[in-house]
Order: C-alpha cells, then structure tokens, then sequence
C-alpha cells in the first residue's frame, strides 16, 4: 500500500512504498547546506530510539539518513525533506526518503558548495554504502519536478 503525503511545500508526494498501512512515520524540512546531514542524524536518532531501533540497526538507518541527505545538499536544489517510516507489525523495516528539488544544471555546483571544496577521496562513496545497507533503493520523479530518494532497509 502507498500512503501519499503532502510536503511542507504544497507538494503531493508519494512518500512511503509498499508498507502495510500504519506504523510509525517521521517528517523534517531540512535546510538545503552543510548542516543539514548532522541537523538530520540529531533529529532522527531519537524518534528511532522511541520506535524501538537500536545497536546496529539504529546506526545504519543514520548513516543512511546522513548519505541521502548529503547526496541531495550536496547534488541537488532545495528543496529537501526528509521522511522516515517505520512498519507497524514490528519488523523493524524501515523506510528512508529524502526529497529534494532535483539535479542541479551542468554548469556545476553552486558558488561556494561546501562539498565541491571537500578532497576529491572524501567523494563518491554515498550510494555504495547506501546499497550495501540497504535492500532495495530507487529515485522517483514527481511531476513537480521534486525527486523522491529511497532506501528500504528490510526486517531487521
């Protein structure tokens, strides 16, 4: 079932796949910069903690959250939202979403991109770490132009 959601933006998303209906889900607009992936672990860790997530478990939805969400200040416009859902018959299964604006032009990353200043080693490693974590992962587009990033991390 696909439970559709309207974001802060006005925007109808479809921002959970496939979960049975209920569970637990999460929202937060993120502002689009190099404190949005911290800004995003600090407000995620303890609703993951109230739902029942830890050890492991709660470390790799973090680190998926934090992946996602740089991925998207880093290669994308604003704006970004992140969405969390958590199913309902105790799996564990969590679902990680994060929104943004789309890809930015081919003219390259933004003046003063805090990412693009970063050593080029420190680059390129997101999605790979993403996948091995996670089960399946995609892009959506909407027809606003908004793109909906997802990464399934199934019954724990």
């Amino acid at each position: 079932m696909t439970a559709t959601t309207v974001s802060p933006y006005g925007q109808q998303r479809s921002a959970l796949r496939a979960l049975p209906a209920g569970g637990r889900v999460f929202g937060l607009p993120l502002e689009h910069g190099p404190l949005a992936p911290a800004t995003a672990r600090h407000a995620v860790r303890p609703v993951l903690e109230a739902w029942g997530l830890a050890g492991d478990r709660l470390y790799d939805v973090l680190l998926v959250v934090s992946e996602l969400v740089t991925n998207a200040v880093t290669h994308a416009l604003p704006p970004v939202m992140l969405h969390l859902h958590v199913a309902a018959d105790g799996s564990g299964r969590v679902q990680v979403h994060v929104t943004d604006g789309g890809p930015r032009t081919a003219a390259g990353p933004a003046p003063g991109n805090w990412a693009a200043a970063r050593p080029e080693d420190e680059h390129g490693r997101g999605d790979v770490i993403v996948s091995a974590l996670a089960g399946p992962t995609g892009d959506d587009a909407g027809l606003d132009g908004l793109i909906d990033h997802w990464a399934d991390l199934g019954a724990a």
